[in-house]
C-alpha cells in the first residue's frame, strides 16, 4: 500500500525525508524525483570527501540518475553535512552544478536545501536564509514511521556468543564428513557422522527445495545444522548464485538457474536472462523475499566461522546491494574481501557501490 503525505513547505518537506528513507542521511546528497507532482522515491549519495573538487562529474552522476526514472521531469535536492552555516549556507557549488546539468537535462529543479550541522536552507532563495534545526518537525499523527540512525545503520551482524560458533563449527565438520560418504565428495574429516547430518547433506539433493524452505526458517534461531548448511552452499559459486537467482525470482527461478548452471559446467552458454539477474536486470524482485534472505545470511555469517564466512558476506553484500542499500552493500563486500582478497562477488559488488551502480529495477515503479 502506497503512504501519501503532503508536505506544506520546504521545512516540513525536510522533515519527511528521514522518514521517506527510514534513516537521518549523514553526509550525504538526497535526491527526490518527482512525476505530475508526486515524489517517485529517494535516492541517497555520499558527498564527495572533504577536500576533493568534484567539477561538473558529480552533479551529472546524481541527475543522469534522477533521468534514469521515466516519469520524473523534476526533483529536489537536500545535502546533508556537519559543516556550520553561521557565515554561509555549505555547496553553494554542488548547488550550482546540480542546476547546470538538470537545465541540460530538461528538469525542473524544484528546490535545492542544505540541512547544516546548526540550520537548514535553500540555495534557491536570495540570499539563503538560515532557518533553526527545530523547525524540522513532522506533525504529530503523521502515518510514515520514524527515522532509525543513519545510512549505516542496521549493517552490523547479529551477535552470537563463541559458544553457539564452536557448535556450529562442530556441525559443519559433522556435514563434510557426511558429505563425503554420500556425495563421495572428498574429505580428510574423521568426524563422526549423525543422523542429522546425514538429513541435511541428504538436502542438497534439491538446493532449489532447500533454498526456498529457507526463507521460511526462523532466522534468529536457527540450528547449527542449518547454518552449517546454509554456510557450505554458500561458499560455493555455482550453488550460491542458484540461491541468488532464485531469492530474487521463486522457485522455479532457482530450478532454472540450478538447471542452467549444470549445462554451464558441460560447455553450453548461461542463459542471458538468468545472468542478467545478477546484474540487477529484469523484473523487479519482491522486496519481502530479498529482505527474508537478507536476514537469512546475516545470521549465517554471524554464526559461521572467520575462515569460512566471506560467502555469506558476499551474499550479505549483493542483497543489500538489489535492495538500494549501497553503504551496507559495500560493508558487507569488504569485510568478505578481508577474509578473502580475491572473493569474485564481493569484488563485483564493490566495484558496482565505487561506480555508484544502482540496479536497474531501482528505477522502475511499475515493476519491470
Amino acid at each position: 500500500m502506497t503512504t501519501t503525505v503532503k508536505a506544506a513547505d520546504a521545512a516540513q518537506f525536510l522533515a519527511f525525508v528521514p522518514r521517506l528513507l527510514g534513516y537521518t542521511p549523514r553526509r550525504s546528497i538526497v535526491l527526490v524525483p518527482m512525476g505530475r507532482g508526486r515524489s517517485l522515491g529517494a535516492m541517497r549519495l555520499d558527498l564527495p570527501p572533504d577536500g576533493v573538487r568534484t567539477g561538473d562529474g558529480f552533479a551529472a552522476t546524481a541527475i543522469g540518475m534522477v533521468c534514469r526514472i521515466s516519469d520524473a521531469d523534476a526533483f529536489l535536492a537536500t545535502v546533508y553535512t556537519d559543516e556550520s552555516a553561521e557565515v554561509a549556507l555549505p555547496h553553494a557549488t554542488l548547488a550550482e552544478e546540480l542546476r547546470r546539468a538538470a537545465d541540460a537535462s530538461g528538469l525542473q529543479v524544484i528546490d535545492l536545501l542544505v540541512v547544516a550541522g546548526d540550520g537548514w536552507g535553500s540555495h534557491l532563495d536570495p540570499p539563503a536564509v538560515v532557518q533553526p534545526l527545530d523547525a524540522l518537525r513532522v506533525h504529530d499523527g503523521e502515518t510514515l514511521p520514524e527515522a532509525f540512525g543513519d545510512q549505516a545503520t542496521g549493517a552490523e551482524l547479529p551477535e552470537y556468543s563463541a559458544g553457539q560458533r564452536r557448535s556450529v563449527g562442530h556441525a559443519d565438520r559433522t556435514l563434510r564428513a557426511a558429505l563425503s560418504v554420500v556425495c563421495d565428495l572428498p574429505s580428510d574429516l574423521t568426524a563422526r557422522v549423525g543422523p542429522a547430518a546425514l538429513e541435511a547433506a541428504c538436502e542438497l539433493d534439491d538446493p532449489p527445495r532447500l533454498f526456498e524452505k529457507a526463507l521460511r526458517w526462523d532466522a534468529g534461531a536457527l540450528s547449527p545444522m542449518r547454518v552449517a548448511l546454509l554456510g557450505w552452499c554458500l561458499q560455493r559459486p555455482a550453488l550460491r548464485d542458484v540461491a541468488l537467482v532464485q531469492w530474487s525470482t521463486d522457485a522455479v527461478g532457482g530450478e532454472d538457474a540450478l538447471e542452467a548452471q549444470r549445462r554451464w559446467e558441460e560447455g553450453e552458454e548461461y542463459p542471458a536472462d538468468l545472468a542478467a539477474v545478477m546484474w540487477g536486470e529484469g523484473r523487479r524482485p519482491e522486496p519481502e523475499r530479498l529482505e527474508r534472505a537478507l536476514l537469512l545470511v546475516r545470521h549465517v555469517a554471524a554464526m559461521t566461522a572467520k575462515r569460512r564466512r566471506s560467502g555469506a558476506l558476499a551474499v550479505c553484500a549483493w542483497l543489500s546491494w538489489a535492495l538500494g542499500r549501497s553503504t551496507h552493500a559495500d560493508r558487507y563486500a569488504t569485510m568478505a574481501l578481508d577474509l578473502d582478497p580475491r572473493h569474485g562477488l564481493a569484488e563485483i559488488v564493490r566495484s558496482f557501490v565505487a561506480a555508484t551502480h544502482l540496479p536497474d529495477w531501482a528505477f522502475h515503479h511499475d515493476g519491470r
